[in-house]
This record gives structure tokens, C-alpha cells and sequence, in this order.
């Protein structure tokens, strides 16, 4: 019994589960393991994948973002209808970035210099940035008037549509940055005990604001890559985005409590959370249904969470 508690609660665990689900699914679900179902699959989440990376360092810092579905969303607003009224790509691209960033920065600066709650700060942000995206669009979807923005989803490399590669990416970077890096080690100690960090010299402050500046531009590259894939800018795309990510986040070890996070474990909880949906997709489950299972897959990640934060206290 116990020895099956830490398979669950430890990270090579929590890969040896999903190894076990996924042999389950595609022995049991029809056309699961096409190429084209997986291809779909892993299309599906990428903005999840490329979003977790960032939401990762928040939470293992002990703050979260709310506001990434909607940045999200704003982002690709602002890149269709830049690129639309420059007739250029490129500037639709780096006015997304910009005001992605400044989305985060806002965040960030908030939260450190104001000490405003970030549950509060990005629920506001959130709310306000999904408000710009409705009134920049009048409500409407903004269709792509140049046909090689379409290629930012629809382009391969090595029969792989660019988006996963991107991920992929992004996956390798910012795991780098978590383990090999002074950030990510600062990251961590400022999770496990800000104070603690404080005393020894790193620059609290700044580093959540770096953090939040972050987590806006790498939204703003998945609202890009969004608005490529379903041809068009829509103010009301990545509706509970946050959800989703945060789930794939702390499935895959991350603490809500701050200190504790690992890209691997993070890969796998992504993975988790587009399988549950591919799979009750290709089961034909309505989209009631789906959202009790979402809603039941976050309960479940908070409550490993809890379990693994107990046996961490306890080991200590």
C-alpha cells in the first residue's frame, strides 16, 4: 500500500500512470492511435502546452494567472487585425507580443510593487482584457485578409504541422530555464519561502514581475498560433483556458503551495488533459458531459496536490 502511494505521488510515478491510461485508451478506443487522431491530438494542445510553460513558473512562485485565456485571445485580436491594416505579418506578430507583454507586465507590477492579490489582480485582468478584445472586434470575429498567415498553423516540418514543433520548443527552453538556470532556481526558492530568498539577495519584486512579463508574451505567441489555426481573430476564443492549464500544471506535480515543479511531470499533465478530451470526443460524449469531466480531472489534480504536499511535510 504504501509503496503504491509513492508511485502515485512521485513524479517517474505519475509517468508510469499515464504510460498504463494511454496502453487502456488505445486498446480500447477506436482510432486512437491513427496518425492523423494523434497529429489531431497533439494539435489540440498546443495552447495548453505552450501556456503551461509559463503558468508553471507562476504557480511554482505561489501566484497563478486567470488571465491567459484571455490574453490569449486579445493577442490574436490584436495580431489579425495589425497584420489586416499593415498588410504585414511581421507587424501583426510583434504588436501581438507587445501587448501580450504589456499584459503581464501589468500583472506583475501589480501584484509585486502594489501587493495586490493575485487571485484579484488577473480575475480583474482577466475580465478587462477579454472587455478590450470585445470592443476592439465590436463583438465579431476578424477575418485573415493575408492567406500566409494561415501558414503559421497550417505549415510542416518533417510532416509535422509547426505549432507542435513549437511546443516542443518551448518545452525544452523553459524546462532548461527551470533546472540549469538562476531564474529557475530563484523561482523555485521564492515558491518555497520568499522571505527565506529575500535574506539571501534575490530581488523578489522583480522576479515576479519578469514572471508575469513572461507568461503575457508566450500567451501572446499561442494567441498567434490560435488565430492562424482557426483562421480568424475571435474575442471570445480560450474561454477557460486558465482551467485547463492550471490542471495540466499541478496533475503534473506543480504545487499550488509554491516550490515545487518539473517540466516533465508539467508534458505529462498536458498530455493528460488533451487525451480526456480527444478520447471523449472520439466516444461521441456531449459537451455537457465534458465539462463535469474537466471540472472532475482539476479536483483530482488538487487533490494529489494536497496528497504530495502532505507527504513532502511529512519527509521533512
Amino acid at each position: 500500500m504504501t509503496s503504491l502511494k509513492k508511485l502515485l505521488l512521485g513524479e517517474q510515478g505519475l509517468v508510469v500512470i499515464f504510460a498504463v491510461a494511454f496502453a487502456i485508451v488505445a486498446l480500447t478506443v477506436p482510432n486512437f492511435l491513427t496518425e492523423r487522431n494523434m497529429l489531431g491530438l497533439l494539435q489540440s494542445v498546443v495552447t495548453i502546452g505552450i501556456v503551461a510553460c509559463t503558468m508553471m513558473f507562476c504557480l511554482a512562485s505561489r501566484d497563478f494567472d486567470l488571465s491567459v485565456g484571455s490574453t490569449v485571445a486579445f493577442s490574436g485580436m490584436v495580431a489579425v487585425m495589425a497584420s489586416n491594416a499593415s498588410g504585414s505579418i511581421l507587424v501583426g506578430l510583434v504588436a501581438a507580443l507587445i501587448c501580450g507583454g504589456a499584459v503581464g507586465l501589468v500583472n506583475g507590477v501589480v501584484i509585486a510593487r502594489f501587493r495586490i492579490n493575485a487571485l484579484i489582480t488577473t480575475l480583474a485582468t482577466m475580465q478587462i482584457v477579454r472587455g478590450f478584445a470585445l470592443i476592439a472586434s465590436d463583438g465579431r470575429a476578424v477575418g485573415i485578409n493575408d492567406p500566409g498567415f494561415y501558414q503559421l498553423a497550417l505549415s510542416k516540418f518533417l510532416g509535422i504541422p509547426t505549432p507542435i514543433w513549437v511546443m516542443v520548443v518551448f518545452f525544452i527552453v523553459f524546462g532548461f530555464v527551470l533546472n540549469r538556470t538562476v531564474f529557475g532556481k530563484n523561482t523555485l526558492a521564492i515558491g518555497g519561502n520568499p522571505e527565506a530568498s529575500r535574506l539571501a539577495g534575490v530581488n523578489v519584486s522583480n522576479m515576479r514581475i519578469w514572471i508575469f512579463t513572461l507568461q503575457g508574451l508566450v500567451c501572446a505567441v499561442a494567441g498567434v498560433l490560435l488565430a492562424s489555426r482557426i483562421t480568424s481573430g475571435q474575442p471570445n476564443a480560450a474561454t477557460g483556458l486558465e482551467l485547463s492549464v492550471i490542471s495540466a500544471c499541478v496533475l503534473g506535480g506543480v504545487s499550488l503551495a509554491g516550490g515545487r515543479a518539473a517540466m516533465t511531470g508539467v508534458i505529462v499533465g498536458v498530455l493528460i488533459m488533451g487525451i480526456a478530451e480527444n478520447v471523449m470526443n472520439l466516444l461521441n460524449i456531449q459537451a455537457f458531459y465534458q465539462y463535469v469531466v474537466r471540472g472532475l480531472i482539476l479536483l483530482l489534480a488538487v487533490l494529489l496536490d494536497n496528497l504530495r504536499s502532505a507527504a513532502a511535510g511529512r519527509r521533512t
